[in-house]
């Protein structure tokens, strides 16, 4: 008898995925299922899912091979005006009912074809990914790598911003925040009854406290609970250090692809089910200042013939496999190339910044959340080896990311590259000579690019990151997101020099 039966507790929510994912299959369930429209979803360069609908009736076997066109130059990081003709080819493997449409839709992930030389797209950021996934296996390194990101996010209440030529703004506002304004949306009401503040989180102190410090708890096991249902296997779910509402759920790990495919549809679980219950939930890097940013800490192994490659009981340090040691030394070698992919954006490098927990070292340790990238010793279990990149950021592709990393610690692979020795101390509380001998990430958007720009030949073994999608980022990164926050005035400059 199980605990569900002994307890008379109600089962957990089951996935409502295609049973048998092929052409054949997803469309004699979809019907099955009653379902009356499909939703086609891809991801653009910098990240972010974007989709149309069909009705049921539009769905054939013919269209998983031919797929359905679209504009691609309405697409941002993708064609030109007079280049514009795409195509979108479901995966019959990633068919589920939509989490979050009221309507019973059919959830389909695309890849992007050309219809003219009916080849995978490169910028289609899950064709690099699949790539990596293929080089790896032609290397004869390993035949599997695992991924386990931990998607770091905050939840407010109200939430405004504006920017034009002669004005620029933010506001944030959360209940759990101690500078609260107490006037917003669920902050002053629930239901209509007013609700004390007293409770909240104390600065930097909101690991781990129970409710009712903890506002949120009910709302998080909401997102678990829908995630589940979406066939997205969760660990646990817990407030993060952040007090004004930041939160993680940590998902099972999986294959490269497959976890950035659950990557995406994470983000959307959350962000419809914190709007459905009337807040806001953003994966922007450092929404607030003086508090900790949001990271994505993604824990990496490679596996052969099922078994793990970064254990060996032997080893000198961490029970850890030359293998795993010199994928270390390659993902610290090209960190600042990597970054332009895992912290793309300007304000990644508000987070990165020493005194919130952010790993701007690069160096390695057991157990030590100061280093960018950390051992876990949780278990003995062989399985368990496996590092931590905790310098990535929510913000960020994964598809690209999980590549560009895979790539590093592959070139690291190859070369036998030694990374420098293990740090076992608190690398915030060293001596300033001993601090100095230690390397930190760059500093900002800027220099990461111009890392990318000079050290991109590891990421272009195999073809998996062509030279366009490269140049493309780099442009793209420069001229639309770069420059423009470089033009305009901040509003601390007002502070600083309007009565200069």
């Amino acid at each position: 008898m199980t605990i569900m039966e002994l307890t008379g507790a109600d089962p957990l929510p089951a996935a409502r995925r295609a049973p048998e994912p092929t052409p054949k299959g997803v469309i004699q369930w979809a019907r099955a299922e009653g379902l009356q429209m499909v939703d086609l979803k891809f991801i653009d360069l910098p990240g972010l899912w974007q989709h149309f609908t069909v009705p049921i009736n539009e769905l054939k076997e013919s269209v998983f091979v031919e797929g359905f066109g679209f504009d691609g130059s309405s697409i941002r990081g993708w064609q030109k005006i007079n280049e514009s003709d795409m195509l979108v080819v479901p995966d019959p493997t990633t068919a589920l009912v939509d989490p979050v449409c009221k309507v019973p839709t059919l959830s389909l992930i695309c890849d992007i074809v050309d219809p003219v030389t009916k080849q995978r797209y490169t910028r289609d950021p899950r064709n690099v990914a699949r790539k990596a996934e293929m080089f790896l296996a032609q290397t004869g390194i390993a035949d599997t790598s695992y991924w386990g990101p931990e998607c770091e996010f905050y939840l407010f209440n109200d939430v405004r911003f504006h920017q034009d030529s002669h004005s620029g703004y933010y506001f944030v506002d959360s209940d759990e925040g101690i500078w609260n304004s107490g006037q917003g949306g669920v902050a002053a009401a629930t239901n209509g009854t007013p609700r004390n503040l007293g409770y909240r989180p104390r600065y930097k102190e909101g690991y781990f406290p129970v409710p009712p410090t903890d506002k949120l708890q009910d709302l998080r096991s909401k997102m678990v609970l829908k995630l589940i249902e979406s066939g997205i296997e969760i660990e646990a779910q817990h407030h993060e250090v952040g007090t004004a509402g930041q939160a993680e759920i940590d998902m099972r790990f999986g294959t490269l692809v497959n976890t950035a495919d659950r990557v995406m549809l994470y983000k959307y679980v959350i962000k419809n089910v914190a709007y459905e219950h009337g807040y806001v939930a953003t994966f922007m890097p450092k929404p607030l200042f003086g508090d900790n940013g949001s990271g994505m800490h993604t824990h990496q192994s490679l596996w052969k013939e099922g078994l793990p490659l970064f254990y060996d009981a032997g080893g000198t340090y961490a029970k850890m496999s030359d293998l795993m040691r010199w994928y270390i030394g390659g993902l610290l070698k090209h960190c600042p190339a990597i970054l332009a992919f895992a912290a793309p954006t300007t304000n990644s490098y508000r987070r990165l910044v020493p005194g919130y927990e952010a790993p701007i070292n690069l160096v390695y340790s057991a157990r030590n959340r100061s280093a960018c990238i950390r051992i876990p010793l949780i278990s003995d279990n062989p399985a368990a080896r496996r590092l931590e990149f905790r310098i990535p950021d929510p913000s960020s592709n994964p598809y690209l990311t999980f590549a560009a990393c895979l790539m590093a610690g592959l070139d690291g692979i190859i070369n036998k590259i030694e990374p420098p020795p293990p740090v076992d101390k608190d690398i915030y509380d060293l001596e300033p000579e001993e601090a100095a001998t230690i390397q930190s990430a760059p500093g900002s958007l800027g220099e990461v690019l111009d890392a990318l720009e000079q050290d991109n030949a590891f990421l272009r073994r195999g073809d998996v990151f062509t030279k366009d999608v490269i140049e493309h980022w780099i442009e793209y990164k420069r001229t639309r997101e770069l420059e423009q926050v470089a033009l305009r005035p901040h509003p601390y400059e007002f502070h600083l020099y309007f009565d200069i």
